[in-house]
C-alpha cells in the first residue's frame, strides 16, 4: 500500500482501536499491524503526539507478565477529533470512489 495513504489515515486508524477499548502499546502496534502495515516506531511517535494534544490520556497497569504497562484510553476531545476525521475520511473516500467509478465506465 502506498506509503501517503497510511500515513493519512493511521491517525484514524489509531483513534478507532483505542475507543473500542483501552489498550497498552505493543498491543495496539499488533491491531494496527492486522489493519494497515506500519511499523511500530512510526506508531509509538503518533501516541505521544496524540497524548500531547490530548486525545489520549494514560495510566499504568500491572502486568503477569513483567512490569506494569501503559494504557492509552480516548478522551471526550479525542473521540470528537475522531468523529470528526471519520466523516471527513468516508466523504473523502465516497467522492474518490466515485470519482474512479466514472473513470472506469471510460476504459
Amino acid at each position: 500500500m502506498n506509503a501517503q495513504f497510511k500515513k493519512g489515515v493511521l491517525e484514524l486508524v489509531v483513534m478507532v482501536v483505542v475507543d473500542e477499548a483501552d489498550i497498552y502499546g505493543y498491543e495496539l502496534v499488533k491491531t494496527v499491524c492486522e489493519i494497515i502495515q506500519v511499523n511500530e516506531g512510526t506508531i509509538y511517535p503518533l501516541l505521544k503526539r496524540m497524548t500531547l494534544e490530548k486525545y489520549f490520556e494514560t495510566y499504568l497497569r500491572e502486568s503477569t507478565e513483567g512490569p506494569p504497562r501503559k494504557y492509552y484510553r480516548i478522551t471526550s476531545l479525542g473521540r470528537e477529533e475522531m468523529i470528526k476525521l471519520k466523516k471527513d475520511w468516508l466523504d473523502f473516500s465516497k467522492s474518490i470512489n466515485t470519482f474512479l467509478e466514472k473513470g472506469e465506465s471510460h476504459e
